[in-house]
């Protein structure tokens, strides 16, 4: 009896624990990013003296890519809730996986490495972002870039950190979080709450509030509706037992 509990545990530890290909591409996404905060920083000491005008520049480039990348995630996220399945290519997996976290919001992610949660992002990254790296030589787009794809590959590290338990957080993650740099659970819990169709956002949440108040994404929709007739799940999902997940 003992001997399979033991074996139990061994195989729910390796369940959450990510593999050497998959730490790779987070380790080539990292790499990716740390080339274009270098390259942009290289680019801004050949110019100087740099004017106040520059890091202004540089700066509305930072805000706009990190603006863009909670904009971004809040598409991606509600797209995947919305259409597709298991059998949609390169992204049915997430599919099913996002559908199953709305089933149990706690039971995987916050128990994956992180490699494990973010290396499919961290590849999407290595090859959108290595082009600009190789052929730019614009600072301010680098920076712009940089922050976006930055931004939109950790994202789910932020996700997983606002269904973290505040006493297991970093003290510098729980202070960014209530600074409303990074996702906040008061601001995603409400994304698993009924009727489980809004906050979509996972980098800062900052745009929840206005889109969700303007029904811009119920409107989404009902377009794509009219011109595809593909009905969204969130017209006849979710099932009556999504109510008591975060009860």
């Amino acid at each position: 009896m003992n001997n399979i509990s033991i074996n139990n545990i061994k195989d729910e530890s390796r369940r959450y624990k990510s593999t050497w290909g998959q730490r790779a591409w987070f380790a080539w996404g990292c790499a990716t990013l740390l080339i274009s905060i270098a390259k942009s920083t290289l680019l801004i000491i050949a110019a100087s003296p740099v004017g106040p005008l520059t890091w202004v520049e540089l700066t509305l480039a930072a805000l706009i890519g990190y603006a863009a990348a909670d904009l971004g995630s809040r598409i991606f996220h509600w797209a995947i809730d919305n259409y597709g399945g298991a059998e949609t290519p390169i992204f049915g997996f997430q599919i099913e996986s996002f559908r199953a976290h709305h089933q149990h919001p706690n039971l995987y992610l916050t128990k994956c490495d992180t490699a494990g949660v973010l290396y499919v992002v961290a590849a999407a990254t290595t090859f959108a972002v290595l082009p600009f790296n190789v052929l730019s030589g614009d600072a301010a787009l680098l920076v712009l870039v940089g922050a976006f794809a930055g931004f939109v590959m950790f994202s789910m590290k932020f996700h997983v950190w606002a269904h973290t338990s505040r006493r297991k957080l970093p003290r510098v993650v729980a202070a960014l979080q209530d600074a409303g740099v990074i996702l906040p659970w008061s601001n995603h819990a409400k994304h698993h709450r009924p009727p489980f169709d809004g906050y979509f956002c996972t980098v800062s949440g900052v745009w929840n509030r206005v889109l969700d108040e303007y029904k811009f994404f119920a409107a989404a929709k009902a377009a794509v509706f009219c011109v595809a007739g593909v009905r969204p799940r969130s017209w006849s999902e979710p099932s009556s037992d999504w109510s008591h997940i975060l009860d």
